[in-house]
């Protein structure tokens, strides 16, 4: 006899376990893991629908207490796009490993009361030509509120007030104002709990260029014709991707298909949703960390219903219930927002590709600066390239970059935060009433240690990564175990200028603050965005011109586009270059090109300084020439030499429990286990924090150039984990880890 562990409508029922039922024998050929199936449920037996996780021919219970599954549903039942994404949570938990629980909790929105409630929008009530006028005169008297509120008005027609206020940091007074000179109207209207502006579709901002067009054309095309190969955009900063990306949403749309945009949360900025709703208007919704549950059910709710088109949002908006998906786009392809933190650590790359498949739908991709898995795979036809090698506005090329080495600069004396040339760039833009933006490159920072007069950087002999510096004097690698004990002078030129890199966002401030005592100053880190809509008041601070510089950590250099930055100082380019992790050369190559490009976006020329330690590292080398090809050839070089992805697929085996001995012992195991397979091992040692809230943390690194391979190691860790042999503790996988 047979038995199936069914995870029952989870939409509507909280998700908690699965529930077994009996198979019966006319539905035995048809019944397997990732069926949809109908199956009394409860003490009634009402007839609901279920997802089976698992077939077994051992009964939890008494057999004659089971229950008999009544059918297997087809594809036209109209809970399909919940199949779908049920399907898509077994691959999930296959391909990345954790429960079944675990992975449908992340596909499937927890149910929240319906509110209907009232909404407040603006509309521009006067004709372009009559607002364009007004907002010429605006921008002559320096009424930089009233002037970005009636620009995104002209953009958009229509927008709601909950989003004026907490994403253009523009409040009432500066809409009555505008309501009184009769240039808008204010309306009170009944809505869902929804974040989405109001507007009329179909609005086209600007005509593509002939390179724009050319790839629209041709993804339509392949598109008709059932081609569903990925594609990766890849273009320059500035070379108007987002306009690429609505075209072809429009032409699926258009279809009668739904899409969901994918875009890190961290740039899911005012600008990008604008251009959405100003094309496909109430047919369009967004997602992001800050809306509460209820709202984020809503629009899931409204998807399903097909109410909506098109869902833009951070990773989560994957799981929307679309009943037609047509198209997945992904801006920023290369983001590690991307990677989920939590079991199962999917990445939304792979797992938007599994879903386009389930779906029939097209997947689409686009960076300045695509990871190196993407365009490893598109070098093997896997994915269709596309290029965009201008910007968009033929006035606004890309910007000029100075490379700094900070060793000869200390040589000179100087011993600031600020490079000579930088400093006297700054001067310069301060009087000319330019903005300035001041990146810190804190991402990947792990306390290495370096020479800051010859740019000696101590680093694994072993795993060529960088070694950690701990507070019992060790240097210690994270991947190998590897340790050896600190110094207090460079082994290469006797210096005592060694030590780790360490700076942060709040010194730099007062810094400029000291030198620059007359600059408008905004910070935004951490520590400056912890309140709901501070980063949005930051950034929209800054682009009405109310400060002359903007000093930020990564979260400043994502798509943002501020026309009257001529400037960016990049202080520490070798904060992440030498983090101890085998991407820290493409991460830090990533973040310097993506931050070149926030300058010179409207014409003025743009000029960019890169502070750093190791001018010749190749990251920095290609950054400043903004040329990615000759990094991905010479990164890829080195990951096939050390055996990293893409060249290699790596597995992390994370152990984890309050007593070290008993970590240590589930860690063993799971070495024990990875032997049986033809595999690489690295380890076990200490993961990179050996210990957090008294749980102790241990790791093992499997490679092998065959993902089903890890994956069969994962599946057989777990099953020895899983026989009752006394281990204890929790056990994590990471496939691929970011």
């Amino acid at each position: 006899m047979n038995y199936a562990d069914i995870i029952v409508e989870i939409s509507h029922e909280k998700l908690d376990r699965t529930f077994q039922y009996r198979v019966p024998e006319e539905l035995s050929a048809s019944v397997m893991p990732g069926s949809f199936v109908e199956v009394p449920f409860g003490r009634g037996s009402r007839f609901i629908k279920g997802y089976v996780v698992n077939l077994t021919d051992t009964p939890q219970i008494e057999p004659e207490r089971i229950k008999e599954i009544r059918r297997v549903c087809t594809e036209d039942d109209p809970d399909a796009p919940v199949t779908k994404l049920l399907r898509l949570a077994w691959w999930m938990k296959r391909h990345y490993g954790g429960t079944a629980i675990a992975a449908l909790k992340c596909v499937l929105p927890v149910k929240a009361k319906m509110n209907v409630k009232e909404r407040r929008t603006v509309s521009l009530c006067v004709s372009t030509g009559e607002a364009l006028r007004e907002l010429a005169v605006f921008t002559a008297k320096h009424q930089t509120a009233r002037a970005r509120l009636l620009t995104a008005l002209i953009h958009a027609g229509t927008l709601d007030q909950t989003l004026i206020s907490q994403k253009l940091n523009i409040q009432a007074p500066v809409i009555k104002a505008l309501e009184e000179r009769g240039l808008v109207k204010v309306e009170t209207i009944l809505a869902y709990r929804n974040p989405a502006i109001s507007g009329e579709a179909g609005k086209r901002i600007e005509k593509l260029s002939e390179g724009q067009q050319r790839i629209v054309d041709d993804f339509l095309r392949c598109y008709g014709e059932g081609d569903r190969r990925p594609c990766l955009i890849r273009g320059v900063t500035g070379s108007g991707k987002t306009e690429v990306y609505i075209d072809m949403i429009e032409g699926v749309v258009k279809q009668g298909k739904q899409a969901i945009m994918l875009i890190p949360e961290i740039a899911l900025t005012f600008q990008t949703v604008v251009r959405f709703y100003a094309r496909f208007g109430d047919r369009v919704s967004y997602l992001h960390s800050k809306l509460s549950a209820g709202e984020r059910y809503d629009q899931f709710l409204r998807a399903r219903r097909g109410e909506i088109d098109v869902m833009v949002g951070p990773r989560s908006a994957l799981f929307t219930p679309f009943p037609d998906l047509g198209i997945i786009v992904m801006d920023e392809e290369h983001e590690t927002s991307y990677k989920s933190e939590q079991m199962p650590k999917y990445h939304a790359r792979e797992t938007a590709g599994e879903l386009a498949r389930l779906s029939d739908a097209a997947f689409v991709m686009g960076s300045a600066t695509p990871s190196l898995e993407a365009y490893y795979r598109a070098e093997q036809g896997i994915y269709k390239l596309y290029e965009l090698k201008e910007r968009v506005n033929p006035e606004a090329r890309l910007p000029k970059v100075y490379t700094v080495d900070l060793r000869e600069e200390l040589r000179a004396g100087n011993r600031s935060v600020f490079s000579d040339r930088l400093r006297e760039l700054m001067e310069d833009r301060l009087s000319k009433k330019e903005q300035i933006m001041l990146f810190l490159n804190r991402r990947g920072y792990a306390g290495f240690v370096s020479c800051r007069k010859c740019g000696f950087v101590y680093r694994c002999p072993h795993c060529d990564v960088s070694l950690s510096h701990h507070r019992n004097g060790e240097l210690v690698c994270h991947y190998c175990g590897y340790r050896t004990p600190m110094v207090k002078t460079c082994p290469e030129c006797g210096s005592r200028y060694i030590g780790g890199m360490k700076a942060g966002t709040e010194q730099i401030e007062l810094k400029v603050k000291e030198e620059f005592p007359g600059a408008g100053i905004l910070r935004m880190d951490m520590d400056t965005t912890r309140g709901k809509g501070d980063y949005e008041k930051i950034l929209s601070a800054f682009a009405n011109e109310e400060a002359d510089i903007l000093i930020g950590t990564q979260m400043i250099v994502k798509g943002h586009d501020f026309p009257n930055v001529t400037l960016m100082g990049i202080l520490a380019a070798d904060m992440s270059l030498y983090a101890n992790d085998y991407r820290a050369g493409e991460r830090t190559f990533q973040l310097i090109t993506q931050a070149a490009g926030r300058a010179g976006r409207a014409g003025r020329p743009g000029e960019v300084v890169i502070q750093t330690y190791s001018p010749e590292h190749p990251a920095v080398v290609y950054a400043a020439a903004q040329d990615y090809e000759g990094f991905y050839q010479e990164e890829i070089s080195y990951r096939e030499i050390c055996g990293y992805p893409p060249a290699m697929h790596l597995l992390s085996i994370l152990a984890e429990d309050k007593e070290e001995s008993r970590a240590e012992e589930l860690i063993r195991m799971a070495d024990a286990v990875s032997k049986r397979f033809d595999v690489l091992r690295i380890g076990p040692a200490d993961a990179p924090i050996a210990k957090i809230n008294d749980v102790y943390r241990k790791q093992l690194f499997v490679k092998s150039g065959d993902y089903e391979l890890l994956t069969a190691v994962k599946d057989a860790v777990e099953a020895d984990r899983d026989r009752g042999r006394g281990f204890f503790g929790h056990i994590e996988f990471d496939f691929d880890p970011v």
